[in-house]
């Protein structure tokens, strides 16, 4: 069985990343791809269906024995077989780390023989000159004493279906490789430690002394290619060390909170799939935002909107090679045809993400159905061109090189919101029942036209000036009349509703109105009244109505949205109240995994995150929380003003 969800770590190659359990297990891994099937599907299932463990061989407290001359096997042929017929116990680490800023992770264990480190790590492929052939490498280091370990390795294919075929590959020089093979995939394992084959596993057994290290390393190869080189694991784990550190180097942030910054950097570049710069919202599918429930969806895509977020909190703390990055897979992925601009694409653009479900998959902690792809693309979001805008308009304000192509766009976009902007749509939140006019929708909408217009007053670009302006002031209108509930003195999520939407808290971020205006703050405290939990964290939406029935057309509830009360945290410093947001924002830091990880949601009810993890749309927020909490105490030192922290002109 899985752990809980923030018992994981990640480690990545910005091309694709695996989860690793505090007991040394691999139970999620796409290769080679994040959106590639999975060769380690454990995470949605058991055993059965994929990992790989490395751990202390016996229960912490039990003497270790070390093994006979030869490792205490007896050969048969081509079957190695152990003294020992179990798998390594799952164990535990006593501690773990990131090696620094990186993301390499170290996990520690003390037995009463001594204590070992396991090195877990994925080198970015272009430092070894492999752009295609991802590699995951595993050191085994003793720390002190003698520590008998053990590998297990089951290999399933195709998300846990299929059993690969696995033999050894004899060397020139006497040594051997050992490789699994099924369709189209092949994985090697390299290592110096002797392997044997039983029940479908690859097993390793041995003993590591104080100062000596023992290298496994898994590379993928097309199957019809010749072997991948043999990696040099040591080269690597330097290799990938100086990487993080001089990327790190680039952040332009030194204020308050910087860690938690600094590692939520850290995650969104390891979710970048660096040879398109599109951004994945989350490494993993089907992770449950309700335990046992259906609300699992697979994140393994670039949405726009999350993507614009993250290129916003990477512009405003110094990476602007990953904000170009980003606005030339737009480009790409938009082509000749905003009209049709979808809500996501694959990370190299693709537009064909059909929904399917696994269903020799359980699920993890058994939500089911597991699914690959995702319906949603094919919704409307009329919000997405608002995010997208901002960002390219973000991106101008930072001193990204000029790009006609990117102003081109832009217009463009305009010129087709100008045409459909009043149509109902499913919102920011994708909900599967019936279109509304979602107001977050519309104000986005507006956010839109606006930057558009100041693109056109501020650069070469041209444009219907004066309609435009009179879009704007429409929509603003419109929006300020339908979408506004006098009575309660709040915004609505839809126009002539009563439910309330976490998303309102985004209007005096955007800059729709001023956060002094007594709407704004009628609504914020609203969200506080009626969407937050006991705890304080705020809900997106109410799953159900007075009656009990589901509004989203799914069964079941759900957690607090975590970028939802950020955002809270983030309205409640901008009305003044800066001490309860930084309460708010400190409650939000402690939920945090004891390696600075956050998942979509947090259960309430179990007090344990939920939803596919790490995920990018809680690591951005934070970022930017940290940022205006620090502006407030005048820390931040930033390179550029944030241009959405302007007031708005007085409607």
């Amino acid at each position: 069985m899985a752990g809980r969800i923030e018992d994981y770590a990640l480690i990545g190659d910005m091309q694709t990343a695996a989860l690793v359990s505090r007991d040394g297990a691999v139970d999620w891994l796409c290769l080679p791809r994040f959106d590639s099937p999975a060769v380690f599907a454990g995470l949605l299932g058991t055993d059965e269906h994929g990992f790989w463990r490395i751990g202390p061989a016996e229960p912490v407290g039990t003497p270790s024995t070390p093994p006979p001359p030869g490792g205490g096997f007896t050969d048969t042929g081509d079957l190695r077989v152990p003294p020992v017929t179990a798998a390594a116990p799952a164990l535990p680490s006593d501690r773990r780390r990131y090696r620094g800023d990186s993301l390499i992770l170290e996990n520690e264990w003390d037995t009463q023989g001594g204590t070992v480190r396991v090195i877990d790590f994925m080198p970015p492929r272009h430092l070894l000159g492999t752009p295609d052939v991802p590699q995951m490498i595993r050191i085994v280091e003793g720390v002190k004493g003698r520590v008998r370990m053990r590998s297990a390795l089951r290999m399933r294919f195709s998300y846990g279906r299929i059993v690969p075929w696995v033999h050894r590959v004899e060397q020139s020089d006497g040594g051997h490789r050992t490789v699994a093979v099924a369709g189209p995939d092949s994985v090697w394992l390299d290592g110096r430690a002797e392997t044997y084959g039983r029940d479908l596993t690859t097993y390793a057994d041995f003993t590591v002394e104080e100062g000596e290290r023992i290298a496994f390393a898994l590379t993928w190869q097309a199957s019809h290619l010749p072997a991948p080189a043999t990696p040099d694991p040591e080269d690597a784990l330097a290799a990938t060390a100086r990487f993080w550190h001089e990327w790190v180097g680039q952040c332009t942030y030194q204020g308050p909170y910087r860690e938690a910054v600094v590692r939520s950097l850290i995650t969104l570049k390891g979710l970048t799939y660096a040879p398109t710069g599109g951004i994945v919202a989350a490494p993993t599918t089907s992770l449950p935002e309700d335990l046992g429930g259906e609300r699992n969806w697979d994140y393994r895509y670039t949405w726009l909107r999350d993507a614009a977020i993250t290129l916003s909190s990477l512009l405003r703390t110094g990476y602007r090679e990953e904000a170009k990055a980003w606005r030339e897979w737009l480009l790409r992925a938009v082509a000749g045809d905003p009209e049709n601009l979808q809500i996501m694409y694959g990370i190299a653009g693709e537009r064909e993400l059909t929904e399917s479900e696994l269903d020799w998959l359980p699920g993890y902690e058994g939500s089911t159905p597991v699914r690959v792809g995702n319906g949603a693309a094919g919704q409307l979001q009329l919000d997405v061109y608002g995010e997208v805008v901002e960002a390219l308009h973000l991106g101008h304000m930072t001193g990204l090189v000029r790009n006609d192509h990117a102003h081109q766009l832009q217009l463009k976009l305009i010129t087709y919101l100008e045409q459909h902007w009043r149509e109902p749509d499913e919102g920011i939140w994708e909900v599967r029942g019936p279109r509304r006019h979602f107001v977050h929708s519309k104000v986005m909408a507006w956010v839109a036209v606006d930057r558009t217009i100041k693109l056109i007053e501020q650069s070469p670009a041209e444009g219907p000036l004066e309609r435009w302006q009179a879009l704007r002031d429409e929509i603003h209108r419109e929006v300020c009349e339908k979408g506004y509930d006098a009575e309660r003195n709040t915004f609505t999520q839809y126009y002539g509703g009563r439910e309330l939407d976490a998303s309102l808290l985004l209007i005096p971020q955007v800059g729709f109105l001023p956060p002094d205006d007594k709407r704004v703050i009628g609504t914020i405290e609203a969200i506080q009244r009626e969407l937050s939990t006991e705890d304080g964290f705020v809900l997106r939406y109410p799953t159900h109505d007075d009656q009990g029935n589901n509004v989203d057309g799914l069964s079941g509830h759900e957690g607090a949205f975590l970028a939802c009360s950020f955002w809270l945290a983030d309205d409640l410093a901008m009305i003044g109240r800066v001490g309860e947001a930084r309460e708010l924002f400190d409650k939000l830091l402690s939920l945090r995994n004891d390696l600075g990880l956050l998942a979509e949601e947090w259960d309430p009810r179990e007090k344990r995150q939920v939803g596919n993890f790490p995920q990018a749309f809680s690591h951005v927020p934070l970022i930017d929380t940290a940022l205006r909490l620090s502006a407030a105490a005048g820390a931040y030192l930033s390179p550029q003003p944030d241009p959405r922290s302007a007031a708005p002109a007085a409607r």
